[in-house]
């Protein structure tokens, strides 16, 4: 039996955001195994800690999505670290340092609690090709018009991102499974009266799934993307709060800093369930 967590990530409260399986003891597993238990649990991601090759990590993790093995996704590099930290885990500096398939990742810990990623460079960038986002446009079932920018935001996932023109267009849509059950769609707009403490921008995220197409609950990746994008663009300020879930009855929570250098990905997490499990 290896020790386990089930842990909901960008939420304070349970059952709000985005869960994930962690097995804390992932030694000696083969691929086939984690890849097994991953698509078992039906859940969007798990990941399995296990020694790392590097130094300078505290921890490496390895990431599975149904079908497929992930070098890097927000939600899990998060939730990871939040079950590694209540494991008894000690990172061996003030930023704990996670290696996965895209490298190592800084995380840091904020006096309320909450983690937050540094942003990987991103692998692809600049504007979609006129055919992509003609695809997304009637993928969405939307105008051109309706479209302010797009932008390839990929950073592992091969993200396509669309900035609508309000929040309020982004909770409305109802994506075309048969156009877009294929490729990794980020679809984000601004809500127009903010109040303090609220969120600023909504962000949905559409990626191929059992059914020809799947909605992410939170999604780390893209938000991370979205906001090198937005804030490099002048699209976004420095610093904002982002709001995904709503539209399937989640709230999840997604804090973005930018410092200069950095592009800060951040949010609670609670872990749900704990024990083990038997994976072999």
């Amino acid at each position: 039996m290896r020790p386990f967590q089930q842990v909901d990530v960008f939420t304070s409260v349970p059952y709000f955001g985005n869960p994930l399986g962690v097995v804390l003891d992932g030694a000696g597993l083969s691929t086939e195994t984690m890849q097994r238990f991953t698509d078992w649990t039906n859940l969007s991601e798990c990941t399995f800690l296990v020694p790392p090759t590097d130094p300078a990590a505290d921890y490496r993790v390895r990431i599975f999505c149904p079908g497929r093995e992930l070098p890097f996704a927000g939600h899990p590099t998060l939730g990871s670290c939040h079950a590694w930290l209540k494991a008894g885990g000690v990172p061996q500096r003030d930023v704990i340092v996670q290696e996965c398939g895209a490298g190592l990742v800084r995380i840091r810990r904020s006096e309320s609690g909450a983690l937050a990623f540094a942003a990987p460079a991103l692998v692809r960038s600049g504007p979609l090709s006129d055919e992509d986002l003609d695809r997304i446009v009637r993928g969405l079932r939307i105008t051109p018009g309706d479209v302010v920018a797009h932008s390839w935001c990929d950073n592992g996932p091969n993200w396509r991102g669309v900035l609508l023109r309000d929040a309020e267009m982004v909770l409305a849509l109802r994506p075309d499974p048969a156009l877009l059950g294929e490729w990794d769609v980020g679809v984000v707009g601004a809500h127009d009266t903010a109040a303090v403490g609220e969120p600023q921008f909504e962000l949905r995220a559409f990626f191929p799934g059992g059914s020809g197409l799947t909605e992410d609950p939170v999604t780390g990746s893209l938000n991370a993307a979205v906001a090198q994008w937005l804030i490099a663009a002048g699209l976004a300020p420095p610093s904002y709060l982002a709001a995904q879930g709503t539209a399937i009855n989640r709230a999840g929570r997604i804090y973005v800093e930018s410092d200069g250098g950095d592009i800060w990905v951040g949010g609670h997490s609670v872990t749900c369930i704990e024990g083990s499990v038997s994976v072999e």
